[in-house]
């Protein structure tokens, strides 16, 4: 009784006046706008809930590329879905509701008839302790981007037109929030990345160098850099154009990708060269990393508007420790570069830097 008190609702019906009701809204649309989502997170399934009198929520976010919604948090003391499908057929409540960007309040799950929601999909029902719950789909301008679900009314079998107008309020404020929040995280991403392969940047591979040589400082160990030039590349742009060129530097890209880990660090170094941090790798192992790039990309020719263009790569390989600096460890591995060139390209060339005395 007394937790059931607590989570009264303190919606416009409950009771309030307008005076006392905008004091609860508006501490929570001020922690709305931020952009951590684990903040937004916390609002949608802490604080929201009680201001509409609901035990248990749930607070999922959609990516726009699979059509899958993540669950980012809940409050359910049994298991629920991690991840939703809208590809779903028939789609349930939440898809439905997603799909049609309403808010839907379903006052009875056995009778709801839009969409009609068939017993497979009420496989958790006995987990809740009413029939009724609020699917709160999040836009921002126009496009769904997350999902907030209400069930279990304290108090009542099913909520009210006043909750509605509470959660048409949030789920509007929800939206922008986390449109924000995507918005900022794009740009931070593309600060720190090449805009033509999607690559780091030039910038960003110095901090993680630097980044990776103190943790193999503090913690021991080597990391090996490699180093790559595409051979010849400038009669590409001149033969085919600038078009072709960046095709050509896009499917490189992709290859180079392909050799690697997901724990290295590949970034484009300058216009046709590709730099890449193996932490924790042996020279040995750096490379035959460094030779599969190089089998790699010989073997397979660009194709542009019915050309093949045969390109290959001289590349660099060098390892090194804590006791390295920056400028030290792009010496050397530049060093090994040029070499691979003077040698006739399309090949591989080490320098293993000894660590300072």
């Amino acid at each position: 009784m007394n937790q059931d008190k607590e989570m009264e609702s303190l919606s416009p019906g409950s009771n309030q006046s307008p005076v006392a009701w905008l004091e609860n809204i508006t501490p929570l649309a001020r922690r709305l706008n931020c952009l951590e989502m684990s903040k937004i997170a916390d609002v949608c399934i802490d604080e929201i809930p009680r201001l509409i009198g609901a035990r248990l929520a749930s607070f999922y976010i959609l990516d726009e590329t699979s059509d899958i919604l993540h669950l980012e948090k809940n409050n359910h003391p049994f298991l629920i879905n991690n991840v939703v499908s809208l590809n779903q057929n028939p789609p349930s409540p939440m898809v439905a509701a997603v799909r049609s960007k309403e808010l839907m309040l379903v006052s009875d799950l056995e009778t709801h008839s839009r969409p009609n929601i068939q017993k497979t999909q009420r496989a958790f029902a006995d987990n809740y302790s009413t029939k009724s719950c609020i699917i709160a789909p999040l836009i921002c301008h126009n496009r769904v981007i997350g999902v907030l679900n209400l069930t279990d009314k304290v108090g009542a079998e099913k909520f009210s037109t006043e909750d509605i107008a509470v959660l048409e309020l949030f789920r509007q404020l929800i939206g922008a929030s986390i449109g924000n929040v995507k918005l900022f995280e794009k740009t931070q991403k593309q600060a720190k990345s090449d805009g033509l392969t999607g690559m780091l940047n030039h910038r960003t591979f110095y901090e993680d160098l630097e980044a990776e040589l103190r943790r193999s400082q503090r913690y021991g160990g080597k990391i090996s850099i490699i180093m790559a030039d595409v051979d010849n590349f400038k009669p590409v742009n001149d033969t085919y154009g600038h078009r072709a060129g960046d095709m050509a530097i896009k499917q490189i890209s992709r290859r180079l990708g392909a050799c690697i880990r997901q724990i290295d660090i590949a970034a484009r170094y300058g216009g046709d060269e590709f730099a890449v941090i193996l932490p924790n790798t042996s020279l040995s192992d750096a490379v035959t990393v460094a030779e599969r790039m190089v089998t790699m990309v010989s073997e397979n020719p660009v194709v542009w508007e019915g050309h093949e263009i045969h390109l290959s790569l001289s590349v660099g390989v060098g390892q090194f420790d804590g006791a390295s600096y920056i400028g030290d460890v792009t010496k050397a591995t530049d060093a090994a570069l040029y070499a691979a060139k003077q040698a006739g390209k399309n090949t591989v060339k080490v320098v293993e830097m000894q660590p300072a005395m």
